[in-house]
């Protein structure tokens, strides 16, 4: 554990969805099998620049690993003496060595299932740029599906439309009326569907809006208009889409780890895991076929498998292991769902001038459910991008804080795009942990600044900066596949804050880049309870290493996301390997 991360842990008192998928085709490498004998050798790293991420020796010369762990760090002839005559040398020449990256918040078995769908997302994930992009494209995957079979799409973007809008029933219907499609919006809680799919679903002119969620209608109708928000998704996720059986998803499990591999990861997470994720998994990490480490969160709604089959554990079985349980609170900024305390810059259709989004589950609810799982001492992390929605957890913590005594829980708030400086306070005090979603600068920044938050509140979305002088303990991530696992461009947003028009984004609240590369190794550790372990280049600790094609801390900042991934190593056995 980082020095740094110590001082704030000391100080403030502790011990769904898109698909990128297709980019997984373009990534140019090579995966690589695991091999015992190769992990049993003794290796020495020499010749680069071997970054460590910890604060006492941050930068050293060599670095030896030998059965799956780092042997030794340090000057090189310390290095070599622990590692002996026999030691194999591999050469860096000049490139960079740092600790694995850590995916602090994603959806792996997501990665997974969306495999079989549509890609229509827009440039630089996608090639749609308008909603006849999207017809032709479900057309063309029609043409060639049998009639009364599921179309299913993912990935559009309202906000990068040249409509500006999201495609409804009557788009989808020109499509096909054979076919039950859908199409799932980039920020994964909205979903658009044809007329099929809206009556195989139940849904029409007189069913009611669930708890949580929104049917959107026609305009001065009551007929659905395909448009489903948050909760009222499930009925056609749940009920009515065709799932792939355990084998299959099997099957497709390595090329979704080989996709996380080919950034530099090595712990990777499964957020709102699912019973046939969990199933997936288990058996992937029983057979053997797990190579990066993954740690599994239930959704609250199937909380109970943590009392059976899937109990919370601190310790990985074949690379796996139940992390805690996810908690959703509110629904997307991009998406016009997040849960604000103010209105909404400009409201999405239909709604009205103080329309602020509005709350997944009840204040009551959310403070029983942390109750509960604070009792049975598992870890909660929670989905709250609206800053109402962040007051809701911060005062559901509170609560069970002052009935359980406060503790090292490791708290996640999930994303806390909007999050106040008052809330990160309340954060340190409560010890609730932020993992923020700040490629959102990158992909919706402009969009966030001229039409979600508006030009006072857009600009502080993601308040790295605020939090870091705080000395609240952070991590960030990219929650895949809403937007591909980048760990490089992910730190370059945090450090450069740039829109897609190039523009700064809120340039009081950038990082260096020491603190973002933190952010996705020793801090990624901290969230997971695994400082001891990983995160950092330290004797003892796991040999899982990125070696990137250049020193992120001596490139010009703006140039940090093309810095290319030659070689990812878990436990001392290369799982990726550039071409």
């Amino acid at each position: 554990m980082s020095k740094t991360l110590c001082k704030m842990v000391k100080n403030d008192g502790r011990g769904v969805i898109v698909i990128a998928l297709l980019i997984l085709l373009a990534v140019s490498g090579n995966a690589v099998e695991a091999a015992d004998e190769t992990a049993a050798k003794t290796t020495v790293f020499l010749g680069g620049n071997i970054l460590t991420m910890d604060d006492d020796r941050p930068v050293v010369e060599a670095l030896a690993m030998r059965g799956g762990r780092i042997l030794a760090v340090g000057s090189r002839s310390e290095v070599e003496a622990a590692a002996g005559a026999d030691a194999v040398v591999r050469r860096l020449a000049g490139n960079a060595m740092l600790p694995g990256f850590i995916d602090s918040h994603g959806h792996i078995s997501a990665v997974i299932s969306f495999m079989a769908f549509e890609n229509v997302a827009s440039p630089p994930v996608g090639e749609v740029r308008n909603i006849s992009d999207i017809q032709r494209l479900l057309a063309e995957r029609a043409s060639r599906t049998p009639k009364g079979e599921w179309i299913m799409a993912a990935g559009y973007d309202d906000s990068l439309l040249a409509e500006q809008r999201h495609p409804d029933r009557f788009d989808l219907d020109r499509v096909s009326k054979e076919h039950p499609i859908m199409a799932w919006h980039v920020s994964g809680h909205l979903m658009a569907c044809n007329s099929m799919c809206l009556e195989l679903a139940g849904i029409s002119a007189e069913t009611e809006n669930p708890e949580g969620g929104v049917i959107r209608r026609v305009k001065d109708s009551n007929e659905p208009n395909g448009v489903l928000e948050e909760s009222a998704v499930y009925r056609v996720y749940f009920d009515l889409l065709p799932v792939h059986d355990v084998s299959s998803r099997l099957g497709l499990l390595e090329r979704a780890q080989d996709y996380y591999a080919g950034f530099g990861i090595t712990t990777v997470q499964n957020g709102a895991s699912s019973p046939v994720d969990l199933q997936t998994l288990q058996q992937a990490a029983g057979q053997g076929l797990l190579k990066l480490d993954v740690v599994a969160y239930p959704w609250y709604l199937h909380a109970s498998v943590l009392d059976g089959q899937f109990p919370f554990s601190r310790d990985y079985t074949g690379h796996f292991r139940i992390g805690g349980v996810k908690l959703g609170l509110d629904g997307s900024p991009q998406g016009k769902t997040a849960w604000l305390t103010e209105p909404y810059h400009v409201p999405p259709e239909g709604r009205t001038a103080d329309y602020r989004g509005y709350p997944i589950l009840s204040d009551e609810a959310v403070n029983d459910y942390v109750k509960d799982f604070f009792g049975k001492g598992v870890p909660v992390i929670a989905h709250a991008n609206g800053d109402a929605a962040a007051d809701q957890l911060i005062a559901a913590v509170q609560k069970a804080n002052e009935l359980h005594g406060k503790a090292d829980r490791r708290t996640v708030m999930i994303h806390a795009q909007t999050a106040r400086d008052d809330q990160i306070d309340m954060m340190k005090t409560e010890h609730i942990m932020p993992s923020y979603f700040v490629a959102h600068t990158f992909f919706w920044g402009d969009w966030h600044r001229d039409s979600v938050l508006g030009p006072a509140r857009g600009p502080r979305i993601s308040p790295l900066a605020s939090t870091l002088a705080r000395g609240v303990p952070y991590t960030i991530h990219n929650d895949a596949p809403v937007v591909p696992p980048d760990m490089m461009r992910l730190v370059w947003s945090a450090v450069n804050r740039l829109t897609r028009s190039g523009q700064t984004l809120g340039e009081e609240q950038r990082i260096p880049v020491s603190e973002a590369l933190k952010a996705i190794t020793i801090n990624g550790a901290y969230q997971y309870f695994e400082e001891d372990s990983k995160g950092s280049l330290e004797a003892g600790k796991l040999a899982d290493m990125v070696i990137l094609s250049d020193n992120p801390l001596e490139v010009d900042a703006l140039t940090i996301k093309d810095i290319q991934v030659i070689e990812t190593i878990k436990e001392g056995v290369t799982i990726y390997r550039r071409n």
